[in-house]
């Protein structure tokens, strides 16, 4: 099983490649960045760095590990623009990145920045598009697509993807829509959920994969957690207002882990929200990577 870090951008730049640092040198797989514009709170106030920015001077500042995006959010910009993006990271990093794409959720910085935001609906069909375009971008010279909410006409993509394919990750869980889109596009998977969800999840994206002719082994899968342990009650009480939490002592973390491994999961994405210091995060990190990454590797 890989293990990898999400850094939450609300932090300082100099923070942020610290700490993803602190990760590469110290075993971690990956590093995955969230992109958002502005805070998710009632006035949308405090530091947000921008992921895409950010992403590519981590892929010149830190050499070894997979670096991806949970989850950019496709309402915001083109797909076009999404891949060609991806492409010229993927060559900074020499061929380390992986596009995770979502359909947008956070509505305040749609109204704020004056983005359509869109029914959840048209929100989940735009994703499939996409994913549709950004495919074709990937793995074609020249791209011609017509859809309802994109179109392509001989479109390229330079400089092209150092792998070949770029993989393609759709974040999400909606059993109708989204599964769907995962089935027919993504090269990998990432939900945020708790272990007895993502087994009735991993179930659906099944079905949706006989539908259209797929073995699922062929989709890598990741969960989003945070961590907590049990004798840091700090740690605790902010874990558990963060929806899918892991805490307990070494052991306890370990037994949820193999639970999600039970369940098809490959990677664990650890995410620091509930660590309120850069000695925290380095700390908790340093304590799993002894404690607890050993038993899975």
């Amino acid at each position: 099983m890989l293990f990898s870090m999400k850094p939450r951008l609300h932090w300082s730049f100099e923070e942020v490649v610290d700490l993803s640092q602190h990760i590469e040198r110290t075993g971690w797989d990956g590093i995955w960045t969230a992109d958002h514009l502005i805070n998710n709170n009632a006035t949308g106030e405090g530091l947000v760095g921008e992921c895409w920015t950010v992403t590519a001077a981590l892929a010149a500042l830190v050499p070894r590990v997979r670096l991806g995006t949970i989850v950019v959010g496709n309402t915001l910009r083109h797909p076009a623009i999404h891949a060609k993006m991806a492409a010229q990271i993927d060559v900074i990093s020499g061929g380390r990145f992986i596009l995770g794409l979502g359909a947008g959720w956070q509505e305040n910085e749609h109204r704020a920045y004056g983005i359509p935001y869109y029914t959840l609906g048209e929100r989940s069909a735009r994703l499939d598009e996409a994913a549709h375009v950004i495919t074709s971008l990937f793995q074609n010279e020249r791209s011609n697509f017509q859809g309802k909410y994109y179109q392509l006409e001989n479109a390229p993509l330079q400089p092209p993807t150092v792998q070949k394919p770029l993989p393609l990750l759709i974040g999400g869980v909606g059993e109708q829509k989204t599964l769907r889109t995962v089935a027919r596009y993504a090269n990998e998977w990432n939900a945020q959920v708790m272990p007895d969800v993502y087994v009735e999840k991993t179930r659906v994206l099944a079905e949706h994969c006989a539908v259209v002719g797929r073995d699922p082994s062929e989709i890598h899968r990741s969960v989003q957690v945070v961590v907590a342990f049990s004798d840091n009650p700090g740690q605790v009480e902010r874990a558990r207002s963060r929806g899918a939490a892991i805490v307990g002592n070494s052991q306890e973390i370990r037994d949820a882990i193999e639970r999600y491994a039970e369940a098809g999961a490959q990677e664990m994405v650890i995410a620091d929200f509930n660590l309120a210091t850069l000695e925290e995060k380095k700390d908790t990190y340093d304590r799993l990577m002894a404690e607890v990454v050993p038993h899975f590797r």
